[in-house]
């Protein structure tokens, strides 16, 4: 009889979130089981087909995958040894804190034991991450590669990538991705599981020690950390959050067909978003702040179709309140508030206010995102309020460097503005750049050092 845990996993296709437990699973050498709840295949542990797909599979395979996790009508799910573990966010919650080895039995004693010195540490498996790599490796800086708790990024949620140069036709953001990993591994980047806990910016080289508890040192960082989905703070948030309630619809919209849907938001995510679920609501509704959107043009004009059509309904001026349902029944209804100025949240007390309750079977938050820079707190490492790393900008060299000698920042950990594929992508390269030459001049520093050191002893 096996030691191992058994991991089972729900899946479903096109699903982003699927794909990344099926990744961290994969990065750790642990076998699951998978149970695709669109084709209704059921996998072995070593990944082959258990059965042939069939046409009733899904209903009956949906079935057992919410009885079992608790009425939740997302994927994945994933469970360990018969227990429930959740969703991605609650399986992304228990790599990040450790929990998740030690459910799996792959605890490290961690500790002042140094894994290995490494030239390089890049933390994120973003496009930045990913671009700066491939730059390094190039440049024979060996990196590692944290891959993160959100392993490939928020691209890795974009079900078309339109605008990336290169790829006319588009490309997947997971595709994208998977080509960049592979481009950086044959330059010679490693690329690890896991995440990064905390950095000593007190001693050099840095210490770096992970959730797991294993500890590198590095005399350079590259924080590519992305940003997570941010959420509301509003009642029913957190009881339905998995219930109805998601922050990825292409992850979860088929299992609301027929439904009335509610996206939160005005940028591209929302507008790209909502466009997706057409294909599976009644109506989908858009309910944003203020009057105008935030996102590109290309965008609005998308929507703007389907408004034409009669598949999107826009309801400007507008914020969502509260959710209502149970996670038996999911979403019931929701609260919304509504000002023709605009931001009617900040203006309850204003007559003019209009709050009302309005019917709808599942909601997308798409309200922007939050830098992943905890770990870097304790660095004194320069950040604004919201989080985001300052750079030091401008012209010429040194663009990426924060105010610690040897940590860079670049893509969405820095940049709250134009937050674009392409941008990150540039940044990662810039990053990659700057630690080179900063790698040089503590090898020419170093060897100056010794140069001194051994006349002396002459």
């Amino acid at each position: 009889m096996s030691d191992e845990p058994r991991v089972e996993i729900y899946t479903k296709e096109n699903c982003p979130y699927c794909d990344k437990a099926k990744d961290l699973f994969d990065a750790k050498g642990v076998e699951y089981a998978e149970y695709n709840v669109t084709t209704g295949e059921r996998s072995s542990p070593n990944h082959s087909s258990g059965q042939s797909p069939r046409e009733d599979g899904d209903d009956d395979l949906f079935a057992e995958m919410v009885d079992r996790a608790e009425g939740r009508k997302t994927a994945p799910e994933v469970f360990v040894d018969g227990d429930l573990v959740g969703g991605w966010d609650d399986t992304s919650a228990l790599e990040e804190s450790g929990e998740l080895d030690e459910k799996l039995g792959l605890v490290t004693d961690g500790g002042d034991e140094i894994v290995e010195h490494r030239k390089l540490i890049i933390a994120g498996t973003g496009i930045a991450g990913l671009t700066a790599a491939i730059y390094a490796g190039r440049g024979d800086n060996e990196p590692l590669v944290i891959e993160g708790d959100e392993p490939g990024g928020q691209l890795t949620l974009t079900t078309d990538v339109a605008n990336y140069p290169g790829f006319p036709e588009g490309i997947s953001g997971p595709e994208l991705v998977n080509n960049m990993k592979e481009q950086a591994r044959q330059f010679g980047a490693e690329l690890k599981n896991g995440i990064i806990d905390s950095v000593d910016a007190d001693q050099r080289p840095f210490r770096v020690e992970l959730t797991n508890g294993d500890v590198y040192t590095t005399d350079a960082i590259i924080a590519a950390s992305g940003a997570s989905a941010r959420t509301l703070g509003i009642p029913g948030e957190d009881e339905l959050m998995g219930y109805g309630l998601s922050t990825c619809a292409t992850c979860d919209g088929a299992f609301f067909r027929g439904e009335d849907m509610l996206v939160v938001g005005g940028g591209d995510a929302a507008m790209e978003e909502a466009t997706f679920l057409t294909k599976f609501a009644d109506t989908v509704y858009i309910a944003h702040r203020r009057e105008e959107f935030r996102a590109e043009q290309y965008w609005v004009n998308r929507v703007n179709e389907k408004v034409e059509d009669g598949e999107i309904e826009i309801l400007k001026n507008t914020e969502l309140l509260e959710v209502h349902g149970s996670q038996e029944e999911g979403v019931d209804y929701v609260t919304l508030v509504e000002n023709d100025k605009g931001h009617p949240t900040d203006r309850l007390e204003d007559p003019e206010t209009n709050e009302f309750e309005f019917d709808v079977g599942a909601v997308f938050l798409a309200i922007g995102h939050t830098p992943n820079t905890d770990y870097l707190e304790s660095t004194g490492v320069e950040m604004d309020d919201e989080g985001y790393l300052r750079t030091q900008g401008g012209d010429g060299g040194g663009q990426t460097e924060t105010d610690v000698p040897g940590i860079f920042g670049a893509g969405d950990v820095v940049d709250f503005h134009y937050q674009q594929a392409v941008t990150a992508a540039g940044m990662g390269s810039k990053a990659a750049l700057d630690v080179d030459e900063y790698l040089e001049d503590l090898e020419r520093a170093s060897a100056t050092g010794e140069t001194e050191a051994t006349a002396a002893d002459d």
